[in-house]
């Protein structure tokens, strides 16, 4: 089989790459350096190899772009277009994406160690979908007449909040980058977005092909650089009018902190999770340990409602345990452009690195390694999916966030029990029941603190669901018209009526 090269030394033996052709940030609708001058790498963790050097945005470069936000908000035709005319531009968007899947499914790949099959097939399409989704609603936003309990007549208008910051994780470049431009752009706001410096190449195609379907100057900005610089700049900026943030708890606390600090913005911000996937015995065995995988390694592992804390009714524990291993050990690792592959790369060094210590800590502790733990015998940042038995919930592989393919599997008893234990943490995104009995399907979904429920299904995402979460995996939520909300401001308008026959 012979190697494709996109002439940055990028190659594969199964697709084409295309060529690296946005490196620059997207400012008020060119491609420019950064003003210092500085570059950082970009790299692919399939080998550990540099792709290509991106421009490093800092401070002075956010500013640039949100004076580019402010006057396009201010002074530009973006929030005066009728929504319909929002609606065909967007429209437009979403067709150049369908247009360039195959190059965008490759640049996540490269990226990010994303199944490119997947990608191309499932990922890329939705995003337009997406897109299109909130395309329809730009014409639909509208407030509401009030009866007044005395002479006043009175309504609400529902207006664009303003400059937005958008900071999107590396997780899900293209998805997170949609889900929260999309709603924005149906709303009439202007924005600046930082995506993740470990994945910045599909967010500024996205910002090309923006430019494309007619979407005016300094509307939609991409600024690359660190969280450490750019994002903090974004957080702290007293000229952005809300902050939209994907990420982990911890950096979620400075967003909010720096947001407060400064011109006291809103915030929406969606977390990290620890969901339990919990399996009464009443379940077809072989199909939901099918889905407990999926729950836990799709992505790699790289998701944050990773139902990592798999919760087994004890009458089928055993041969559940035995279904799990015979399927991990089938779980196929390995490039990510390979179509008969299931899992591909961690994102980089650091977060490769960091599931290792995770591994090591749960063997330290003294859970039991049922399979995987190992590294693959191959270049890159290649992880075997890991599942660990007798896990106790005070474990530190049982507790935290770990962004990687480990498992941990757990017995219990009774609804009652399970129920406790599954909302034993502090995070809250979601949470997966697998059983038939109508009963417990309802009283244990009413009875978990959790954003999304899903049950005898997981990873079950749509359009026209709600995502969010409870406790400390974070408030405000994506996708859905709920989102479309974070970026409008209600303004009430009353005048007195005189001599009216009613009120």
């Amino acid at each position: 089989m012979s190697s494709e090269s996109n002439g940055n030394g990028v190659e594969s033996s199964y697709v084409k790459i295309p060529q690296i052709k946005f490196t620059k940030l997207f400012i008020n609708g060119e491609f420019v350096e950064s003003l210092s001058g500085k570059t950082f790498e970009t790299i692919d963790p399939r080998t550990g190899e540099v792709i290509a050097k991106i421009s490093e945005g800092d401070k002075e470069d956010i500013d640039l772009a949100v004076k580019a936000a402010r006057q396009a908000f201010d002074h530009g035709p973006w929030p005066r277009l009728p929504g319909s005319e929002r609606r065909k531009i967007m429209l437009k968007f979403a067709d150049l994406i369908d247009e360039n899947v195959e190059e965008i499914a490759a640049l996540d790949t490269i990226d990010g160690g994303k199944l490119y099959s997947f990608g191309k097939i499932v990922e890329i399409p939705s995003v337009a979908e997406n897109l299109r989704y909130y395309a329809g609603a730009a014409d639909k936003i509208h407030g509401a007449t009030l009866k007044m309990s005395r002479e006043l007549q009175a309504y609400t208008l529902c207006e664009p909040i303003g400059v937005v910051g958008h900071i999107i994780p590396w997780n899900f470049p293209s998805q997170m980058f949609v889900m929260k431009v999309g709603p924005a752009l149906a709303a009439g706001c202007t924005m600046v977005v930082k995506p993740a410096e470990q994945t910045p190449l599909s967010a500024l195609y996205y910002a090309h092909l923006a430019k494309l379907a007619g979407l005016p100057d300094g509307v939609l900005n991409v600024v690359t650089g660190y969280g450490r610089t750019a994002g903090a700049a974004i957080s702290s900026h007293m000229d952005i009018d809300k902050v939209s943030f994907t990420g982990s708890t911890e950096v979620g606390r400075l967003v909010m902190q720096a947001a407060a600090l400064s011109n006291l913005k809103p915030v929406s911000l969606e977390l990290g999770g620890k969901s339990p996937f919990i399996v009464f015995d009443d379940v077809d065995v072989d199909q939901i340990a099918s889905l407990a995988l999926q729950a836990t390694f799709f992505n790699k592992g790289e998701i944050c409602v990773a139902g990592s804390r798999v919760f087994v009714q004890e009458g089928i524990y055993d041969k559940f345990l035995i279904k799990l291993v015979e399927k991990a050990k089938a779980w196929v690792v390995g490039d990510p452009f390979d179509p008969n592959v299931h899992q591909g790369p961690q994102v980089d060094k650091n977060q490769y690195e960091r599931i290792l210590k995770f591994i090591e800590i749960g063997k330290k502790e003294g859970a039991t390694l049922l399979t995987g733990g190992k590294l693959s015998n191959r270049k890159g940042y290649y992880i075997e999916p890991t599942i660990f038995t007798d896990v106790s919930d005070d474990m530190t592989i049982a507790k935290e966030e770990i962004f990687g393919p480990v498992m941990s599997v757990l017995k219990f008893k009774s609804v009652e029990e399970v129920i406790e234990r599954a909302n034993a943490t502090k995070y809250g995104l979601a949470a997966g029941i697998m059983t038939n009995d109508l009963n417990i399907a309802n009283r244990v979904s009413r009875s978990i603190r959790a954003g999304v429920i899903w049950i005898n299904c997981y990873i079950a995402f749509d359009k026209d669901l709600p995502y969010g979460g409870y406790k400390m995996s974070g408030f405000g939520r994506d996708m859905g018209m709920e989102s479309l909300n974070m970026y409008l401001q209600v303004k009430s308008v009353a005048t007195p009526i005189y001599n009216s026959p009613w009120l």
